[in-house]
């Protein structure tokens, strides 16, 4: 049985992601379990029955082995033109359908039609992004206009969320990006996005000095980032475009 096969069959087993190292550990296991079945007969008194090669060569499996053979599954697929791909998220690897067919499995879903975030959402989320956590002030100071609404926005379509509070003046609110947010652009980390080393050097314009905003804009805010989230643009079998 071959180590690619047998990262194929994990993952189509698992709704959610899993890691390198997490898959190594599943398949070592695997060889632990028929060492301790072997050392159960010999207690018995029976005769135990060695392991198969290919299962003993498994034990010292390496969450770089499982990275080699998860490259060398999508090149099959590729050359076999497959529908569908291995991906690796922030959370782990997933198979994933191929862009190309998304409009095919969108007709599952007919109630679900993708949305697209107007400009100045896109730029909110873009500064949150690459500067995060960042604070609402710090945010407004580079769009220079407010940002609750966008923000807001954000946060219904789970894209962003609250990550604390910053240590200034009044405690504003810190905010980051979502698992959804990677999912729907398609990136693993921050690193992933176009110029990120060299965007979150640039300095930012500093926030004006202002009165704390209300209580219950505060509240509102931090309320919807533990609410029920929007549907994210992409299905969990559909890589997002």
């Amino acid at each position: 049985m071959q180590l690619s096969a047998i990262i194929e069959a994990l993952l189509l087993a698992s709704q959610d992601p899993l890691a390198s190292d997490e898959i190594a550990r599943l398949v070592r296991s695997r060889v632990a379990e028929a060492d301790d079945v072997r050392l159960r007969d010999a207690e018995d008194g029976s005769e135990p029955k060695p392991l198969p090669d290919w299962l003993a060569a498994l034990a010292t499996t390496s969450s770089d082995q499982i990275q080699t053979c998860i490259s060398e599954l999508n090149q099959i697929y590729a050359d076999a033109g497959r529908a569908f791909t291995i991906l690796e998220r922030p959370k782990g690897w997933k198979l994933y359908t191929r862009p190309e067919f998304g409009e095919f499995v969108r007709q599952m879903f007919p109630g679900r039609k993708p949305e697209r975030l107007s400009g100045p959402a896109m730029e909110t989320l873009a500064i949150i992004a690459y500067r995060q956590p960042i604070t609402k002030a710090a945010i407004e100071a580079v769009r220079g206009v407010a940002c609750d609404g966008m923000i807001q926005k954000l946060l219904d379509r789970d894209l962003v969320r609250i990550g604390g509070r910053a240590e200034l003046p009044g405690r504003p609110l810190l905010y980051e990006t979502t698992d959804v947010f990677f999912e729907h652009f398609g990136i693993r980390s921050i690193d992933d996005l176009p110029n990120a080393n060299e965007l979150r050097k640039v300095k930012l314009p500093e926030p004006t000095e202002e009165a704390p905003h209300p209580a219950e804009t505060e509240q509102q805010l931090a309320l919807s980032s533990v609410g029920t989230p929007a549907a994210p643009a992409g299905d969990a079998n559909d890589e997002p475009s």
